[in-house]
């Protein structure tokens, strides 16, 4: 075990460390502090949960203590894939700078420019942001990066992997190139690292534990059901929060629709949940996310932007709700639990849908979780939910032709309290004395149909018969030539009195001499 004291740290980061209650550095800490120190390109890769956000915070600080910043030219610059992370960094920061006469930014989309642009004009000296927001901010001439000293890329495998590949080509070539730049993910798959060459500089590769392997601290279940229908995977769910004693946990979806399908079912159900995703405002998001910290929300229903390097204390259980379609992902996703030397629980819906993800999971992680069997479920009782092609979920009873009454979208009012009616009419026909047949009563419309062509019948007969009636007045048919040659006509007179309004109607008073000039006499040679 390593000190935080033998890492040659200041005196002053290290009583901020103290502060916190940390004295021991992690594995990934220990080799990546003095190396940092020292001025040298990092490729940090560690399990997630193991202190990377630390591990490049700690020696930024100290590297920053000697200098000033200036307006709108930070001294340091940390990326992060997800809002959430950044804000987890500036956290970090503030928390680990205490002390230190260091100010720091936090660009991130959600918050007013303005906030933020008045930051940058007082200068600050690290700023942590996401790609996005960042640019904005330096095409609206408010930030140069001609300043920055260290770089930071948090989640390096998802910064390169999500898209962020062209925004993180644009910064690097917007700051200068002599720099220090570090890398820090949790997984760092070949294909990848190949891209990270182009952005260090004869790195230092430090590998505290194999990529993409799971803390030892982390029970991880599996839970097998029958079917792949939505209400079955909702029903496993609450069978396993109820079967563990939860004191908070994080529960994991592939998409945005159903991490908000699952809160509100659980919560229908009496569970303490909220949704966390991309689709949310901010407040909303940071709201959700802190209250969850506090202890004042249980479980939290997220997609993958809450999978990613969030430091969130003793969380007891994850679930996943469904298999993640990259493998990585799963690594990332259970590192919420089991941090920092904790025990925790992880627990996975598998359905025979997800088979080929499963097996993508287990070779990543090199081990088959313990199988957990719900007992107690009728999975035969529980039909599928056909969705609408829209996205909104139908009961099959209802079928095409029914309203949410139960109704029939082509009858009207009358014709289902008649058809509502009629076991009653029939009940008490039989009941009469002599009564021999009992027939349901017909609908009014019909029979008030019915009435009117009977009281139609003797006007039709009085009318005269056809050819009786006198001939009508004959008009001209429209093919013959008559009418054709007035339309013709007509088109003329409007062509004749459109070209007249665009001539030119001459100079006036105004015309020049040489118009007025006869034309020279004709040539007879030819």
């Amino acid at each position: 075990m390593t000190e935080f004291s033998e890492l040659g740290l200041s005196p002053a980061t290290l009583a901020a460390v103290a502060e916190t209650g940390y004295t021991t550095a992690t594995p990934i800490q220990a080799s990546a502090i003095p190396v940092a120190l020292a001025g040298q390109d990092v490729l940090g890769i560690a399990q997630t949960g193991t202190g990377k956000t630390a591990a490049f915070t700690l020696p930024m600080i100290d590297k920053l203590a000697a200098g000033r910043s200036k307006a709108r030219m930070p001294r340091a610059l940390v990326i992060a894939p997800t809002r959430e992370l950044a804000d987890q960094v500036a956290s970090s920061f503030e928390k680990y700078s205490k002390g230190q006469k260091l100010s720091w930014a936090l660009l991130i989309g959600g918050v007013s420019f303005s906030d933020q642009e008045l930051k940058l004009d007082r200068g600050v000296d690290v700023l942590i942001a996401t790609p996005g927001r960042l640019l904005d901010h330096f095409e609206r001439g408010k930030l140069l990066m001609t300043g920055v000293q260290i770089m930071v890329v948090d989640e390096a495998d998802r910064m390169l992997d999500m898209g962020f590949i062209p925004d993180i080509e644009r910064i690097f070539k917007l700051t200068p190139a002599k720099k220090q730049t570090l890398f820090f993910s949790a997984t760092m798959p070949p294909e990848i690292t190949r891209l990270t060459q182009q952005f260090l500089k004869n790195p230092t590769r430090l590998e505290a534990a194999r990529p993409a392997t799971t803390a030892e601290t982390i029970t991880q279940h599996l839970t097998r059901i029958p079917t792949a229908d939505p209400k079955a995977k909702r029903t496993a769910l609450r069978a396993l929060i109820e079967g563990e004693e939860v004191k908070n946990g994080i529960v994991f979806c592939n998409r945005k629709s159903e991490v908000d399908i699952v809160a509100k079912s659980l919560k229908k159900y009496g569970f303490d949940a909220a949704p966390i995703h991309g689709d949310l405002d901010q407040a909303t998001r940071m709201r959700t996310l802190e209250a969850f910290r506090k202890g004042e929300l249980k479980l939290l229903c997220a997609s993958d932007v809450a999978a990613r390097g969030l430091d969130i204390p003793d969380v007891t259980h994850v679930f996943n709700y469904d298999v993640p379609h990259h493998a990585d992902d799963y690594v990332h996703r259970i590192g919420r639990t089991g941090r920092a030397g904790r025990s925790g629980k992880a627990f996975m819906i598998v359905t025979p849908a997800d088979s080929r993800n499963l097996d993508k999971v287990l070779k990543l992680i090199g081990k088959t979780p313990e199988e957990t069997t719900l007992e107690g479920i009728d999975w035969a009782s529980i039909k599928d939910e056909p969705r609408s092609p829209r996205g909104g979920a139908r009961d099959r009873d209802r079928g095409r032709g029914r309203d949410r009454g139960g109704r029939d979208r082509d009858r009207g009012p009358r014709e289902d309290r008649a058809r509502a009616e009629a076991p009653a009419a029939a009940a008490a026909a039989e009941a009469a004395p002599g009564a021999t047949e009992v027939r349901p009563e017909r609908s009014e419309r019909p029979r008030r149909e019915r009435r009117d062509r009977e009281a139609e019948a003797p006007a039709r007969a009085e009318r005269p018969p056809r050819e009786e009636r006198p001939p009508r007045e004959e008009r001209p048919r429209r093919d013959e030539p008559r009418r054709d040659e007035a339309r013709r006509d007509d088109t003329r007179r409007r062509d004749r009195e459109d070209r007249e309004d665009r001539a030119v109607r001459g100079f006036g008073a105004d015309t020049p001499a040489f118009l007025m000039r006869p034309p020279p006499p004709r040539s007879t040679d030819d």
